[in-house]
């Protein structure tokens, strides 16, 4: 059933106080994207068992598989049904158009990221897209969040190494960043200081001393995109710094893959994909979600 405007103008208040509030209490939101109601479930379920507060999110290729309406509707079902206190992300939507849909349909977070698209997009396209979308974002109080330029990887296991001289020149700078945000009035700006989308077989090293420059150069929400093979002490102290929202992705679409390759091969008779999914694969994918939500010290921190 359709949330009314008032519903959804109450859930973005709420949103917007909690991001305050642990960014005040040094705690992250764990953004955890959804492939289907398996994963869904892997996030509620941890979400309850740790007590604590989440985002799920998708990005445009699951808003075409799933549906705006569709992922409002299930994560609301079960939101009432657990007792968790969970929001919606659009992450990375490739539109202003893309974006406003993920606005009406009660999205509380709302990532644009034109960048995705095309991603030679000048600053003045990026700025003048954001700009329409937090203009927009008004209709409700969702929280808009952008930057400055494409942020590399793909959320999928890589077999390449990082090239750190490479990526650093696409890191954030406190002047840039203060600019961007100046410029376009987001509620929430993603740093790049060593995150990148993807699982690397090497693990991912964060310029925490860059983030404590960032920190200190606008008033914004920070979030990590790419946070998947970061060894967990960044993370840590990335919510002390101040960094109140950070995406996973490839770290449980591989738990959740190779979970289930080896249960289909341990289980050769059973044709019931479902039933593997639910018995063997929710449970690896839950544990990998509740690691994060220790790491981004969120768990206990919940207000259903």
């Amino acid at each position: 059933m359709p949330l009314t405007l008032r519903q959804i103008r109450i859930n973005c208040d709420k949103a917007r106080a909690r991001m305050e509030q642990a960014r005040a209490e040094h705690w992250a939101f764990g953004a955890f994207n959804l492939d289907d109601q398996a994963t869904l479930k892997s996030v509620v379920q941890a979400a309850a068992a740790q007590k604590a507060p989440v985002l799920v999110e998708v990005s445009q290729g699951e808003v075409d598989d799933i549906g705006l309406d569709n992922v409002r509707d299930l994560v609301d079902n079960l939101k009432f049904q657990y007792g968790v206190e969970m929001y919606i992300n659009l992450d990375h939507s490739p539109s202003v158009q893309a974006a406003i849909a993920g606005i009406e349909a009660g999205f509380e977070f709302i990532h644009i990221d034109v960048s995705q698209a095309n991603h030679d997009a000048t600053d003045e396209e990026i700025i003048t897209a954001t700009k329409a979308v937090v203009e927009y974002a008004q209709l409700t109080g969702a929280l808009v969040e952008s930057e400055p330029h494409y942020f590399g990887g793909s959320s999928n296991v890589h077999t390449e190494k990082i090239d750190y001289q490479e990526i650093r020149k696409t890191f954030s700078t406190p002047e840039h960043m203060k600019a961007f945000v100046e410029a376009t009035g987001i509620d929430t700006y993603a740093a790049a200081i060593g995150n990148l989308h993807g699982k690397y077989p090497v693990p991912k090293k964060l310029d925490l001393e860059l983030l404590q420059q960032l920190r200190a150069a606008a008033a914004c929400n920070i979030s990590l995109h790419g946070g998947s093979g970061t060894p967990g002490h960044y993370f840590r102290d990335a919510v002390k710094i101040g960094v109140t929202k950070v995406n996973i992705n490839s770290d449980m679409r591989y738990v959740y893959r190779t979970t289930l390759e080896k249960s289909m091969a341990d289980n050769p008779g059973e044709y019931s994909i479902a039933k593997l999914i639910n018995h063997e694969v929710v449970p690896a994918v839950q544990a990998v979600v509740e690691s994060k939500i220790v790491d981004f010290n969120s768990a206990g921190k919940a207000r259903p």
